[in-house]
């Protein structure tokens, strides 16, 4: 899967064209808040960010992919006078940028360099920045609930710290894994220490003698 998010319909056809005919699968969108909406972060997948978009510009969008747990490596496609914003993308961990209009070799050739880049999922699991990037799939709660599992407590010590059931920690926890894509308690836990989760001291800090009016939520 590619998504290709440009403002530029004749740039979004003439992409999808050259794409869908190497073997790919496309979905096109008109705007980053557009494809924030839309796209499915579950899925494996390609972006390919407009640099200059109004609303939210290709760059603020790589930034936002992150925060939102879209895990997907990012090509920025930039006109003649972006490429300082390009090299601003790649230091923030594009994988390559293109200069329109891109020829047809250089798009495949980096389309196939950024679905390389997914292939060691072993090696990501090792990276902080891809174990942050894991935590953006998940909501505030199931991440206490992952950081709580992370310092070795058991579902009980949990939940009263957290101020609901054990139940409902359990049922937290089996999303998290699903979320994470994990099949294993041991690969979440690795993510979450990758994370920086895991934190003994702060989890007494942040979360004992809170008291929660629901304790059962």
């Amino acid at each position: 899967m590619i998504h290709i998010v440009d403002d530029d319909e004749g740039v979004r056809r003439s992409l999808d064209f050259l794409l869908t005919h190497a073997g790919y699968a496309v979905q096109r969108w008109d705007s980053a808040e557009a494809f924030l909406k839309g796209a499915d972060k579950m899925v494996p997948a390609c972006a390919m960010l407009d640099i200059r978009m109004p609303g939210m510009d290709g760059l603020a969008l790589q930034l936002e992919m992150k925060a939102q747990g879209f895990n997907f490596p990012v090509i920025i496609l930039s006109g003649h006078g972006d490429i300082g914003m390009a090299v601003q993308a790649m230091q923030a961990g594009a994988v390559d940028f293109l200069q329109k209009p891109a020829d047809r070799q250089h798009v495949l050739e980096s389309v196939a360099n950024a679905f390389a880049s997914m292939d060691n999922s072993e090696d990501q699991r090792n990276r902080a920045e891809w174990a942050k990037t894991q935590l953006g799939r998940l909501t505030a709660r199931e991440q206490e609930v992952l950081d709580g599992l992370a310092c070795g407590y058991p579902n009980k010590t949990i939940a009263y710290d957290l101020g609901i059931s054990a139940r409902t920690v359990e049922v937290y926890r089996a999303n998290l894994m699903e979320k994470l894509g994990v099949n294993s308690f041991a690969d979440a836990l690795r993510i979450a220490f990758a994370a920086g989760l895991g934190s003994e001291r702060q989890w007494l800090e942040s979360h004992t003698l809170i008291v929660r009016e629901h304790p059962q939520e």
